[in-house]
């Protein structure tokens, strides 16, 4: 199985994101000349049960095998690196990848399950620098989700990371000729990405627990705002450097709950970006899911509906 599919399908996505002691599980349909449109989004604690056991009960509940379905990677069960594209045909560009990121892994690269992203180049410029990303999981960590789907009798068609499902709700907003910058938090961090036409041009992973953001210790949450706006001058720095044919229109917050007004403020203050912050209603149809109305809910289910948003991808 490929970590990305490429198929172009107009079938609905299932998505599942384990989190929270449980699995949130989201579909998403896009009507031609229409916002995409969530027809569900829902919870499922695992209360001890084990992923096959919780992972079969859903599969008969929401009749998983109607849709093509997909799951999010952990952070911490996959990495993302950024390589230098290798001049070499098509056919060869896995094997040639594979052999570039030998010593980048902290483990065997014949262990490893790799895929590639295109990040398209400027076509305007006399020298052409032209960056991949790729990304690499345990063949371990990789198999052991196959058979757990597998057994639960859901049809399983691609395996996803939380970037590519960030990107998809940041292509959303863009406008035309101009990139979107997104920051969202999970418990365990930020991830910022950077997307134009549709592509994704930058991912940072953001280390700053939530808690901090959340916390009623004024001198955490100051902390908190300062470290996440010296990475995002940073990356931001970066990103102009790299990609100067970029401009970049804002920068999206995404939800956040109440937590997210201060830093929202702090973020607007120090950046010379626009600060926005992400709702759901504004680029995609709720309407049958009245449960997203709050942005703590939205903050659950961002990334489900990213990743089953999932659209056509380029062909590598």
């Amino acid at each position: 199985m490929r970590l990305f599919s490429r198929n172009n399908k107009t079938a609905d996505w299932m998505a599942f994101d384990f989190r929270d002691g449980g699995v949130c599980v989201a579909t998403v349909s896009r009507p031609s000349g229409a916002m995409p449109k969530v027809n569900m989004a829902g919870f499922h604690a695992a209360a001890g049960a084990a992923p096959e056991a919780l992972l079969q009960k859903i599969g008969k509940e929401l009749h998983a095998d109607r849709y093509r379905c997909t799951m999010l990677l952990a952070a911490g069960d996959y990495q993302l690196l950024s390589v230098d594209a290798p001049n070499v045909p098509p056919d060869e560009l896995k094997t040639a990848i594979r052999w570039r990121l030998k010593d980048m892994l902290d483990y065997r690269v014949d262990d490893a399950t790799i895929d590639v992203l295109d990040v398209p180049v400027n076509q305007n410029a006399a020298v052409r620098s032209h960056l991949m990303y790729a990304v690499a999981a345990r063949n371990q960590t990789i198999e052991q989700r196959q058979i757990q789907f597998g057994n639960a009798k859901i049809p399983l068609s691609v395996i996803d990371i939380p970037e590519m499902a960030q990107r998809n709700l940041s292509a959303l907003l863009e406008p035309e000729g101009r990139g979107v910058a997104m920051l969202s938090f999970e418990p365990d961090g930020g991830l910022l990405t950077i997307t134009f036409a549709g592509e994704l041009y930058l991912s940072r992973r953001i280390d700053a627990a939530l808690a901090q953001l959340t916390s009623s210790d004024v001198e955490q949450q100051a902390a908190f705002h300062d470290r996440v706006t010296l990475e995002l001058q940073r990356s931001l720095d970066h990103f102009d450097r790299q990609y100067h044919f970029i401009t970049l229109s804002k920068l999206v917050l995404g939800p956040l709950g109440k937590a997210a007004a201060g830093l929202s403020a702090h973020l607007a203050a120090n950046l010379y970006l626009p600060v926005e912050s992400f709702k759901f209603e504004d680029v995609i149809d709720i309407s049958t899911a009245p449960e997203l109305a709050s942005p703590e809910t939205q903050q659950r289910y961002f990334m489900a509906i990213g990743a089953a948003l999932r659209h056509e991808e380029t062909v590598l």
